[in-house]
């Protein structure tokens, strides 16, 4: 069996037994208050990493600013003004766009 295949079935190993896991937590466990405000906030934290890291994070070492980040200053813009998601992201694309385009 090559490299290849035995780390996808280690990685699938793995990933049903994180969540087997998952459901043989305590439901005492979950309900407490801690657990539940962290449960709702993880999932923010980690999507404003993600797209930091995309934005921000392509140059070797450092940081780089290019029409990305317009487009999410756009973005985030369009979201405060409870802008629909489909318009906040049709505001970052165009906004993206001009910018490469003008520069």
């Amino acid at each position: 069996m090559s490299t290849t295949w035995l780390a996808i079935l280690g990685t699938a190993v793995g990933c049903y037994a994180f969540k087997l896991l998952g459901l043989s937590v305590p439901a005492g466990l979950l309900d407490r208050p801690v657990v539940r405000r962290f449960a709702a906030l993880a999932p923010i934290a980690l999507l404003a990493a993600l797209t930091a890291l995309q934005t921000f994070g392509q140059a070797p070492h450092g940081l780089t600013v290019d029409a990305r980040a317009a487009g999410l200053a756009a973005a985030g813009i369009a979201a405060w003004r409870r802008a629909p998601f489909l318009v906040v992201v049709l505001v970052a694309v165009l906004v993206t766009a001009a910018v490469r385009d003008l520069t």
